[in-house]
């Protein structure tokens, strides 16, 4: 069974750290390229940052030098993580994650986590 658990978030002073953490169970994530994605208020979902199977990373241009995302595995679940630093109001939103493929098909969601950064 495929499951989504997003943690991690809070509340957080502009310039202040945040580590989200995702478990992602289910054996089709092991393969896939997986994502850290942010949906604030009235924007579309978007995709912040991916990390191959082989650990290449992307990110969107405003959060390269301050996101970093990684991953890891075990048995049957994969573990995402964002280490996000020298938040701005901007950063806003809530976070998800999800592997690439499933986003683009309409794959379920987990509930995501809330990050909020205060000015």
């Amino acid at each position: 069974q495929v499951q989504l658990v997003e943690s991690g978030g809070g509340l957080v002073q502009a310039g202040g750290s945040l580590r989200l953490s995702c478990a992602a169970s289910g054996s089709i994530f092991s393969v896939e390229t997986m994502g850290w994605y942010r949906q604030s208020l009235g924007k579309q979902r978007e995709l912040v940052a991916s990390i191959s199977r082989g650990s290449d990373t992307s990110y969107l241009d405003c959060v390269k030098g301050r996101f970093t995302i990684s991953r890891d595995k075990a048995e049957n679940t994969v573990y995402l993580y964002l280490q996000m630093d020298n938040l701005k109001p901007e950063d806003t939103a809530v976070y998800f994650c999800n592997s690439l493929a499933r986003a683009v098909v309409g794959g379920a969601w987990g509930q995501g986590t809330q990050v909020t950064v205060s000015s």
